[in-house]
């Protein structure tokens, strides 16, 4: 990928955080690198401060045993508010809900690069043993790179019941480093210390804006290194739902998303699952907004309306809920 200029490398920062980082960037007279959030659980949850985690916990009301979930932010890093308010949104539909850093917080690396995909096991397996949840009905649930992580877990865990992915890739790329503007030389994730294949970026287009540096995945040119770098979704047993907007000028995450979609049919993967929203954009994933909610009228800041991002919102996420809960239901005699 050819960074232009300063400019350039901002709008691809800003436009690959997750969303609640992008609010805070959103300011014309605010052009820096994106300051990660460790936000508290609140009174429902608990931090997770352990030797290879740190998190936010927050466990189901009740004995259980409950059904629980692995929640993963974006590319903003540290705990952010948006995961934070899927974590909240969940654990009031009866999940304990494990909101893992993997990036950005202490004990963890400062860069989105080489992410040991080992992390995430240790997460799950945490999460498998503590009170009141049912170690046979885990689920993951991640959003833009979380989503791409999740998937890749996925691959690895026949234990896990049910993945939901926003804003989904199709691949692994490579890492994003702030302190070189957002380029990286390593894959953003491992596994054994090895680097996983990536896909590389597209160069910049002025005209089309962050969007552009992703059309590589749609150049037949380049399909040796999409398939070297595609996820290899047929190796996971989980069900999968996906979410994204088909108007996001982030990255081409329906293309992505039907894509794995296709490769979970042609090769005998698990039952996967598209909802594409045609007003919506990368803002598409999460629990419904107010209207009186302080981001409702910058929901379209990455792609579709804001009354389209809206409507995908308050329609998809009781369809994920109605997901995670059927997926995750206790095993019939």
């Amino acid at each position: 990928m050819r960074w232009k200029n300063g400019l350039a490398i901002t709008a691809v920062v800003v436009a690959l955080m997750g969303s609640a980082a992008l609010f805070r960037l959103a300011a014309p007279e605010n052009y820096g690198l994106p300051q990660i959030e460790v936000r508290d659980p609140g009174p429902t949850g608990v931090r997770v401060d352990e030797p290879g985690l740190f998190g936010n916990y927050l466990p189901a009301d009740g004995e259980g045993p409950h059904p629980a979930v692995l929640l993963l932010g974006g590319s903003e890093g540290g705990l952010g508010i948006g995961s934070l308010s899927t974590a909240l949104a969940l654990q009031q539909e009866g999940f304990s809900v494990f909101q893992l850093a993997y990036f950005g917080a202490p004990g963890t690396p400062d860069t989105l690069e080489r992410i040991a995909l080992e992390q995430f096991d240790r997460g799950l397996d945490w999460l498998a043993r503590q009170p009141g949840v049912a170690p046979d009905r885990l689920a993951l649930v991640g959003a833009s790179k979380g989503a791409e992580a999740v998937l890749l877990i996925a691959t690895r865990r026949p234990d896990v019941r049910a993945v939901v992915a926003g804003m989904p890739s199709s691949v692994a790329w490579p890492g994003l480093n702030w302190a070189e503007g957002g380029q990286s030389r390593h894959s953003s994730w491992t596994i054994a210390g090895q680097e996983l294949p990536t896909m590389p970026f597209s160069a910049w287009n002025q005209a089309e804006g962050v969007i552009s540096v992703y059309r590589s995945i749609e150049d037949s040119a380049l399909s040796h290194e999409a398939m070297r770098a595609a996820i290899r979704i047929e190796q996971a047993r989980a069900a999968t739902l996906m979410v994204c907007g088909e108007a996001e000028t982030m990255w081409p995450a329906c293309p992505m998303a039907r894509a794995v979609q296709a490769r979970a049919r042609e090769r005998g993967g698990p039952a996967v699952s598209v909802l594409a929203y045609q007003d919506a954009g990368h803002l598409v994933f999460g629990p419904p907004l107010r209207q009186d909610n302080l981001f409702y009228e910058r929901l379209a800041m990455l792609g579709g309306t804001v009354e389209g991002n809206a409507a995908a919102r308050a329609d998809s996420w009781p369809r994920v809920v109605a997901f995670l809960k059927n997926m995750t239901a206790a095993p019939r005699d």
